[in-house]
Order: structure tokens, then C-alpha cells, then sequence
């Protein structure tokens, strides 16, 4: 099939021929004809198979006609990230250059004097994120009572996010009378309840198995170390080794992610950093200058798993195994997406053999697993102390401590050598040699402070021969 037969305007066909796309996706090939006729759209899609098309393509064509009001958008579309929420705002400005239409983005992070200036001339169509959303709702910037076309887009992610709540908040403020376009990669048992709840006699779509990876994606495991320093020289080369031109790298905490980064910059990697934290114009300069090609490596959160276009990612290494299966599939389809061929990594320690057993049943088989180099990642062996090192005194309080290692112990000496690293007075010794033995005196014993008394006489000193 292609784009003209899903009845799409002339104008929307010459900018989509302009994009460079000749054949429509199976979602869009099933969701565009609906969305044109008005129904109620359930879509479910793994990651990279073009849903946002599947929805801007025919919104255009619809609010082509009409005229908005300011304050009263004609059509809503929520996103999870500020990320999401400006890559839709990229593809209206692509597909809907033949169009008049009106559009702003409600993101946090940049100016609110902006975005309420574009409110106030009236826009066709709003792309927001729930929290910005809300909070120019509470201050009268905005009203929705006019608002023709509701998207709710990733949803799966808005409930992992704890969104849910805000979303819910909004669509009671829409009126009834509406069509909603409900999209995710995956449909767990809360997301079809909640579809049920938003949604009115829909029309379910859904061309792949849930929480499904990409065929055109080789995935395998790698063993790693425990010691995140050694786990990172793994990391290091796996880059070295494979042909990587472009990759994402995640990590499942922003903390690690800035760690990792400074890592890899210290042994002259050309990477950089994305995560929440970062300020928006951060984050914009930075996902600009990875599809421009000036960074290779872009250690980042999940932030980035989901639905950025970010189509030439050769590789996507998972630094570390993430606690939930299905972000397994979102961050591994940041490659392998429009026909290309991708490779992605996963470094497993022995600590995420749950979390591997987990991503291993929702896919229904095993990961390949790749040993590093020639053979299998050692982890670093523990350190062999020397036995007259470790050789020390027991003392009456030691002696008295109880199992559970509460009390009072005195400190302990290792060859003369406090555990805190001073040196007592009169250990020094030659280097090599046996620490010297003190005679032991009738507290160095188990009586604790008890010790009878014939313990404590000194013996007579023999007169010397």
C-alpha cells in the first residue's frame, strides 16, 4: 500500500514525499484511514514503527478546516517528556508546511511568558506535556472546552512516569464529545483498563505482539564484573572492538549516568550526557549534536528510550540491566529502526541474574550470550594479605564482645599496625620482618575483668647467671 491510498490530502502527500518516505508502516497503513473517519483509535506498536505518523498524518488533514480561538485549542496531544514532546512538534511543522495551521509547545523548562503569548493568538494544535499543561490551566491561560481531538501517546510510559493521575485530571476537563487517539508500545492489564475508561467504541490496532523486539535488532549478553570500575574497562572495550558509529549507552540512575560519562571522557571518548536533570536548552543542544554526528557515544536515562527519531544508532549498549522487562524493548529500539540493522549489548553482573531471567521470559527466549575478548570476564580476585600481617593479639575485651559485635573492643593491632593506620608505639620494625611477640600479661586472657587472684602475682625474677 502506499501513502495516497490511505486518503490523505495532496498537500500532506507532497510534504511526506519532501520527508523522504515512500511506504507507509503497517500502523499507519491500519490507523490512518480510522483516524480520517473519525473513530476512536487504540494503537499498540512496538517502538520504531512510526506511530506518531500514524496520528499527525491525518490530524493535519482533519483541522485543516476551521479556525481556532485563543485560549481554546482544537486538538491536544499529550507526551510523557519534554523530548517526545518536541520531536511531534517537529514532525507537525514537517508534514503540515502546506497548512496554515497554528501549533504550541507547553513544555517545561523554557519561558511560560512564550508559550501564553502563543495561547493567546489561538492554535490548531497543542503538544504538551501534563505538568506545564496543568499548571497554565490553574492559572486561567488556558481553556480546553473546545478541544475536537485528544492524543494520549506513549501511555505505557505516562503510567511508569505516575502520570496517570494528571492525565486523567485533563480529560475531565474535555468535553465528552471528542476523539481520542490512544497510542503504546505495550498493553499491560492498567493501560486497557484505562482505555476503556477514556476511549468510546474504538477501533483496536495493533500489528506486533506486545513488548516484542525488533527483528532487525542482534541482541547479546556480556558478563561483567561486580566492580564498577572493571565493569566500565568491559564497557570500553566493547566499544573498541565493534564498529560503532553512533550508540546510546544507559544507565537506570541519573547519578550513574553522569559517572560513567566523565569515565568515558577521561579515556577520549567522544560522548556526552542526557538525563532529566539537565536544563531544556541542555538538552536540546545535546540531541542536536548527536543526530548531527558531532558526538558518537550519548550516555543518557530512559529519558531517551522512548520514541526520540533518532534513526541512524547503530548500537545501544545497556550498561546496566534494567529492573522492568519492557524497558528492555524500548531502549534496544532506538537501533535498528527504519530497516536498518542494529546491535545491542547488555552487561550483566551475577547480581542481575533476576532481572536477566525476567527480560528472558517476556521475550519467550534466550539472549545470546558473547564472553568478552577470548574468553569469559574475571572478576577482579580478592587481594592475599600475607599471614604474618594478619597475625594479632586477642585481648580480655576482645575475648568479652559478645557474637552479635556489640560492646566495647579495644583496638586492634595488626603486627603492630592500628586499624586505623597509626602505628603504636615501639612497632617499628625492619620491612620483611616478623612483627615481635609481647609477652602476655593476666588481663590477656578470658576471664575479662575477673581474673583471679594468683594470676596477678608477679613471679620472683631468677638472679642472673
Amino acid at each position: 500500500m502506499t501513502f495516497e491510498e490511505l486518503g490523505l490530502s495532496p498537500e500532506v502527500l507532497s510534504a511526506v514525499q519532501d520527508a523522504g518516505y515512500q511506504t507507509p508502516t503497517p500502523i499507519q497503513t491500519q490507523a490512518v484511514p480510522y483516524v480520517l473517519m473519525g473513530r476512536d483509535v487504540l494503537g499498540c506498536a512496538q517502538t520504531g514503527t512510526g506511530k506518531t505518523a500514524s496520528f499527525t498524518l491525518p490530524m493535519i488533514d482533519v483541522l485543516a478546516s476551521g479556525r481556532a480561538r485563543a485560549r481554546m485549542p482544537r486538538s491536544l496531544i499529550l507526551e510523557p517528556t519534554r523530548e517526545l514532546a518536541t520531536q511531534v512538534a517537529e514532525n507537525f511543522e514537517k508534514y503540515g508546511k502546506n497548512h496554515a495551521l497554528s501549533m504550541a509547545l507547553l513544555i517545561g523548562g523554557v519561558s511560560l511568558v512564550e508559550q501564553e503569548k502563543r495561547l493567546d493568538r489561538g492554535v490548531d494544535v497543542l503538544i504538551a506535556t501534563p505538568g506545564r499543561l496543568l499548571d497554565l490551566f490553574e492559572r486561567g491561560r488556558i481553556l480546553l472546552a473546545d478541544t475536537k481531538i485528544l492524543v494520549i501517546d506513549e501511555s505505557d510510559r505516562m503510567l511508569d512516569m505516575g502520570f496517570m493521575p494528571d492525565v486523567e485530571r485533563i480529560v475531565g476537563f474535555l468535553p465528552r464529545t471528542r476523539q481520542t487517539l490512544f497510542f503504546s508500545a505495550t498493553m499491560p492489564p492498567e493501560i486497557r483498563r484505562l482505555a476503556d475508561k477514556f476511549l468510546s467504541n474504538p477501533k483496536e490496532v495493533t500489528v506486533s505482539p506486545p513488548a516484542t523486539a525488533a527483528e532487525t535488532v542482534s541482541q547479546a549478553v556480556v558478563s561483567a564484573p561486580s566492580l564498577p570500575k572493571d565493569k566500565r574497562a568491559v564497557l570500553r572495550d566493547l566499544l573498541r572492538l565493534d564498529e560503532v558509529t553512533s550508540a546510546l549507552i544507559f544507565c537506570n540512575r541519573k547519578r550513574d549516568v553522569g559517572i560513567l560519562y566523565r569515565s568515558l571522557a577521561r579515556h577520549d571518548f567522544p560522548a556526552a550526557e542526557l538525563h532529566g536533570d539537565l536544563a531544556q536548552p541542555v538538552r536540546e543542544q545535546t540531541l542536536k549534536r548527536f543526530k548531527d554526528g558531532e558526538i558518537k557515544l550519548l550516555v543518557c536515562s530512559d529519558v531517551a528510550a522512548r520514541g526520540l527519531d533518532l534513526p541512524k544508532v547503530s548500537h545501544v549498549f545497556n550498561f546496566d540491566v534494567p529492573a522492568n522487562p519492557e524497558d528492555y524493548i524500548h531502549r534496544i529500539g532506538r537501533t535498528g529502526r527504519a530497516g536498518r540493522s542494529g546491535q545491542a549489548y547488555m552487561l550483566a553482573t551475577r547480581d542481575d541474574r533476576k532481572a536477566l531471567a525476567a527480560i528472558q521470559s517476556m521475550l519467550g527466549h534466550a539472549i545470546e550470550k558473547r564472553p568478552h575478548q577470548d574468553g569469559q570476564v574475571q572478576e577482579r580476585a580478592p587481594c592475599s594479605v600475607p599471614q604474618e600481617e594478619t597475625t594479632r593479639t586477642t585481648t580480655a575485651q576482645d575475648a568479652a564482645v559478645p557474637p552479635n559485635g556489640k560492646g566495647r573492643r579495644s583496638r586492634r593491632r595488626r603486627g603492630g599496625e592500628a586499624m586505623d593506620g597509626s602505628r603504636g608505639p615501639g612497632a617499628t620494625r625492619h620491612a620483611g620482618s616478623k612483627p615481635a611477640k609481647s609477652p602476655k600479661s593476666p588481663a590477656d586472657t578470658a576471664f575479662g575483668d575477673d581474673v583471679p587472684a594468683f594470676l596477678l602475682r608477679q613471679s620472683p625474677v631468677p638472679p642472673a647467671a
